[in-house]
Order: C-alpha cells, then sequence, then structure tokens
C-alpha cells in the first residue's frame, strides 16, 4: 500500500524552506513560519487553514499547488496551518444522515454520492450524521461545490461544532473514493 506524501513550502512556487509528511500534522508552524504552496506526491490529504484541522479546508490530491491563496480561495497569507491524511479505503461506503443534531428528525442510509440532498431525499440539509464505513467529503451547495468538510468513521452528533462555523447547510456530498 502506498502511503501519501505531501511537501509544504515558505513561499509561493514551491520556495523557501519546506516541510514533508506523510502523516496527519495538527500544526505546520512548528516545523514552517507560513505555508504558501504545497505539492502532493501521492496520496490525498485534507489542508485546514487553521491549526488543530480547524477552519476552511479542501482535499488535495496528487499534484502542486503553486499558491495556497488560490487552493484555498481567500485573501489571506500563509492560510494552510494543519493537514490531515486520509487513508486509502476499500470496501463499502455507509453513512446515516439525520435532520437533527444528536440524530434526531428524518434519517437517511447513504451508500452513494447524492449531487442534491434536496432533490433525492427532500431534505434541505442534515445536521448530524453516522458515518459507518468510508470517508466522504461534505459541500456546503450541491453539485459538490462550496465549503467542504471532511469525515472519517465515526459518530458526528452536531456537524456545526467541526471547526468551520461559515458553513450552515450540507447539501451534497461524495464518497472519497482514490487516494492518488
Amino acid at each position: 500500500m502506498t502511503m501519501g506524501r505531501i511537501i509544504f513550502y515558505e513561499d509561493r512556487n514551491f520556495q523557501g524552506r519546506s516541510y514533508e509528511t506523510g502523516q496527519d500534522c495538527p500544526e505546520l508552524t512548528s516545523y514552517l513560519s507560513r505555508c504558501n504552496s504545497c505539492r502532493v506526491e501521492n496520496g490525498l490529504f485534507v489542508v485546514y487553514e487553521k491549526p488543530n484541522f480547524m477552519g476552511r479546508q479542501i482535499l488535495v490530491r496528487r499534484g502542486e499547488y503553486p499558491d495556497s491563496q488560490h487552493l484555498m480561495g481567500v485573501s489571506a497569507s500563509d492560510c494552510i496551518k494543519s493537514c490531515r491524511m486520509v487513508p486509502m479505503h476499500r470496501g463499502p461506503f455507509r453513512m446515516r444522515v439525520y435532520e437533527r443534531e444528536n440524530f434526531g428528525g428524518q434519517m437517511h442510509e447513504l451508500t452513494e454520492d447524492c449531487d442534491n440532498m434536496m432533490n433525492r431525499y427532500r431534505m434541505s440539509d442534515f445536521q448530524s450524521c453516522n458515518v459507518m464505513d468510508g470517508h466522504w467529503m461534505l459541500y456546503e451547495q450541491p453539485n459538490y461545490r462550496g465549503g467542504m468538510l471532511y469525515l472519517w468513521p465515526g459518530e458526528y452528533r452536531n456537524l456545526r461544532e467541526l471547526g468551520w462555523s461559515n458553513v450552515l447547510k450540507f447539501n451534497s456530498f461524495k464518497r472519497i473514493m482514490d487516494s492518488c
């Protein structure tokens, strides 16, 4: 099994000091004074604009990201502060989504991607979920657009408390199926 590898650089266009990792890193400023570009050698990672896997996040695949400002979609400099490796998952995908916090209200069990919650399930949003199998990316807008939230197996009693309060609703979701 190929492990992931990502290299962070202090300056844009892969310049300045660098830090390489193949695992979760809750605080990149422990290794670099700032992070303005990155290169994914292999694997999948979620990069975050704040330490401890908080704030705006984006899934990055193998490739080069010469400017973190454009990658993260914000104008602040040195905005990548932490990263999480997404492990490869082989097998079924299964998640239960609930209309309200603490697994309350209407529930749907999902095994496939959904580009529009309202059209498919007549739910305009969900506020808690239980990920039984696989890794998922939630999106604030239909058709996998807008802010993202990465989820791995576990219970999530309140999605609003997971570090990005700007997202008020989740309207689509996608299984994370590849590792490169």
